[in-house]
């Protein structure tokens, strides 16, 4: 199983340490850092892939609740809090899990075994993230159309939304499922299953058409 990245995110230092040495005796947790507010999380949520989020509700600045409202894309999370009244609601912003103060040991465990059961039953090449607008972006790897590169960033077009990554192709296709994805052209990887159409030199997939590099298409006539 893969180890699961994690953000303590309490206003109190106890608290904090406390969810902390919990997750020490969980092999597949991986602490990146304890916050002590939200603006503390924006800053690792930017910058490292984060899986899962302990969460509390009052803190100074941003309460934990309203600070998830506006959350694009937010990882998975376990609320950690005093007040039973937020249950209800928090369980609408992609909350797994509910841990009412003081949490014992036995309660943890249970919750973040939601979570391994979760990632067991969700393979990880399902998904991946890539960085785009200051903000880590889910994308389902079933939903990829195709990817273009573009100098030293990459276009890749889903069925829903197109996203622009700083990131090179060959590194991007390193993540990809090997026997979903083919190169068809030294700029362009597209997934064999979203293919219309191939007509000479092109790969049809909806309204866009994909150029065959004379040198990569035995290969990639040879996929289908």
């Amino acid at each position: 199983m893969k180890r699961i990245n994690c953000l303590i995110i309490d206003d109190e230092p106890i608290a904090r340490e406390a969810i902390a040495e919990y997750c020490k005796e969980i092999s597949f947790l991986n602490v990146i850092a304890l916050c002590k507010n939200v603006l503390q999380a924006n800053h690792y949520l930017e910058n490292n892939q984060i899986d899962l989020l302990f969460l509390d509700i009052n803190m100074p600045i941003v309460s934990g609740i309203e600070w998830l409202k506006g959350l694009k894309n937010s990882p998975t999370v376990i609320m950690t809090t005093a007040y039973e009244e937020y249950a209800l609601e928090s369980f609408t912003y992609n909350v797994l899990d509910y841990l009412v103060k003081p949490i014992s040991f036995e309660r943890f465990l249970q919750s973040v075994n939601k979570i391994s059961n979760y990632y067991i039953h969700t393979p990880e090449h399902e998904v991946l993230f890539v960085k785009s607008d200051k903000q880590l972006k889910k994308i389902q790897i079933n939903d990829i159309l195709f990817a273009e590169a573009m100098q030293n960033y990459i276009k890749i077009v889903t069925i829903t939304e197109t996203i622009v990554t700083h990131m090179s192709l060959k590194s991007f296709k390193d993540q990809l499922p090997d026997n979903d994805f083919i190169q068809t052209h030294k700029s362009y990887i597209v997934s064999k299953f979203k293919v219309d159409t191939i007509i000479e030199n092109q790969i049809i997939i909806r309204a866009y058409k994909i150029p065959i590099s004379v040198r990569l298409k035995k290969v990639v006539l040879n996929s289908f």
